[in-house]
């Protein structure tokens, strides 16, 4: 399937020096101007960890202090709109962190950590689970999803949810990305008056902003890689199956998967162990208990040392600029000690269309069953009912575009369909067996590297999204792990190169892209310009 039509379905380092929990260090982070920057907001997850250890620094001033760049970058200032709804809870949750480490139980490299999911991910608790559609505002979901209740085991303080494209993304074939009924359009903080891509756009767009330590986005076909490169993040999308996709919107169980995105492969490393391991609900987990990584041990600099990796050459091509600069990144990965060779991943061209057709296929039944088991008492009960709502109410939830992939996903018929089963069986045997599979085995690689993608795009209401090339769809339908990291920018917009492996080598994975992100450094924090054309 052809990823324009795809993925419409879908460090600022600072002093820990005065970041107290005093009441006033509190108000004055709360009086915080989208201009200024608390820099102990843009830190990762160990330079927090030890400041509170220190105690100059509390969860509930962490989390207080984050609310509040919320509210002065998201609501007002530049208004990203990345942020569909806080938690009202999310205070006290922070203050029962403090309390257990005053106590001294400590439940892990989380603890007390913020976190915002995006909004397709259920909570059992007081905010929303929408999908960002009208249809389900207000609607709280029974319970949390299985992702979700590790992250709160693990200690990590859920402080909202993320905007996101309608029903990720999965709604219409001239969709705009980053646009919600409920959420409104998200905006890109190197650009404004450009796109985040999507579908996880708020998990993305909040993530670069500094609006929380870490955020979690989910992926169907690039909706974590690619708003992660747009928003010049770390995003990985791990290996089908090591993560729950219990209590998650879906689209197709297939391919459907959450993953981290964070300012920094550490903090996506530490996330990623907080949220792997089967469940009992998700049979597709079944597998993971002993594919399981220590990825906190994988964040080596020599990770990239002695490694064979594939340049996949038919994945260039698409922007000059970007080609120009993955290319000078590409002598990094050899200054790091990586034996890299050209080549080219086979069969690309054989399960586009395929593709489409099973996710189509699955996201009918799977929507039925999330909202029976999680959202029983919402106002819609499937595919059918979402369709008729979003007609009654036109003029609010249909202004730029309309539905064309859940009408065509109600006319299909069950999952016992010969058209599906050879569908799905096509996209296995041409991702897998004869695609990765294949030109890593015939070269004996550990990882395939190509741009993630182009760079942002002006939002157009008129046109639609328009993407610049995109390296998440074989990964995706294969259902491989596939790290996105900062690369650089062109004219001021980020650009990601993509580090792709066999199934389950994550641990690999985030050593690889640990070196090449140590050695290179190439993010720099966002500072909301309105637009970048003015300065051509």
């Amino acid at each position: 399937m052809d990823r324009r039509d795809f993925v419409r379905l879908g460090m600022a380092a600072g002093a820990v020096t005065g970041a107290t929990t005093s009441s006033a260090g509190i108000a004055a982070g709360a009086q915080a101007k989208a201009g200024e920057r608390d820099a102990i907001l843009d830190l990762g997850v160990r330079e927090q960890q030890d400041a509170m250890a220190s105690g100059k620094l509390t969860s509930k001033a962490l989390v207080s202090r984050y609310l509040a760049r919320i509210a002065a970058v998201d609501k007002a200032g530049p208004r990203l709109n990345a942020v569909i709804e806080t938690n009202p809870d999310a205070l006290a949750i922070a203050a029962g962190m403090d309390r257990e480490r005053a106590a001294g139980k400590l439940r892990g490299p989380l603890h007390g950590i913020p976190v915002l999911l995006k909004d397709n991910i259920a909570t059992g608790d007081r905010m929303s689970t929408s999908a960002g559609s009208l249809a389900l505002d207000g609607v709280r979901a029974t319970k949390d999803a299985h992702i979700a209740a590790l992250l709160r085991t693990a200690g990590a303080v859920i402080i909202g949810k993320t905007n996101l494209s309608e029903w990720a993304n999965m709604r219409s074939t001239k969709s705009v990305s980053g646009w919600s009924g409920r959420g409104g359009q998200t905006r890109n903080p190197y650009a404004l008056d450009r796109n985040t891509s999507g579908s996880s756009s708020g998990s993305g767009a909040a993530a670069a902003a500094g609006l929380a330590t870490l955020t979690v986005g989910t992926e169907t076909d690039g909706s974590i890689v690619s708003p992660s490169s747009s928003c010049g993040i770390v995003g990985f999308k791990p290996t089908l199956g090591l993560l729950s996709r219990s209590g998650i919107i879906p689209i197709a169980h297939s391919q459907d998967t959450a993953g981290p995105m964070t300012r920094s492969v550490t903090d996506a490393a530490l996330m990623l162990a907080a949220m792997a391991g089967p469940d009992a609900a998700d049979p597709a987990t079944q597998d993971s208990k002993n594919r399981i990584g220590d990825y906190a041990a994988a964040l080596r600099k020599d990770g990239l040392k002695g490694r064979r990796i594939g340049v996949a050459r038919n994945f260039f091509g698409s922007n000059d600029a970007v080609d120009a600069i993955i290319e000078k990144e590409l002598a990094v990965l050899r200054a790091q000690g990586a034996l890299l060779v050209d080549v080219k991943l086979p069969n690309t061209d054989k399960y586009g269309d395929s593709e489409l057709e099973v996710l189509l296929y699955e996201f009918k039944p799977g929507l039925a069953a999330w909202l029976k088991d999680y959202a029983p008492h919402a106002p819609v009960k499937n595919m059918a009912d979402v369709i008729a709502f979003n007609e009654k109410n036109a003029a609010r939830e249909m202004p730029h575009f309309k539905q064309e992939h859940l009408v065509a996903s109600q006319a299909k018929p069950g999952l016992d369909a010969r058209e599906y089963r050879e569908a799905l069986a096509n996209d296995l045997r041409y991702a897998r067996d004869e695609g990765i599979d294949q030109v890593m085995k015939e070269h004996r690689l550990d990882a395939l590297v190509a741009p993630t993608g182009g760079p942002a795009w002006l939002t157009d209401y008129i046109n639609g999204d328009h993407y610049g090339g995109s390296f998440s769809t074989p990964a995706a339908v294969a259902g491989y792990p596939h790290i996105t990291v900062p690369a650089g920018f062109t004219r001021g917009l980020p650009v990601g190169i993509s580090f792709v492996g066999g199934a389950w080598s994550e641990a690999a994975l985030i050593g690889m892209a640990y070196a090449y992100e140590q050695a290179s450094q190439r993010r720099r924090a966002p500072v909301f310009p309105a637009s970048i054309n003015a300065r051509l």
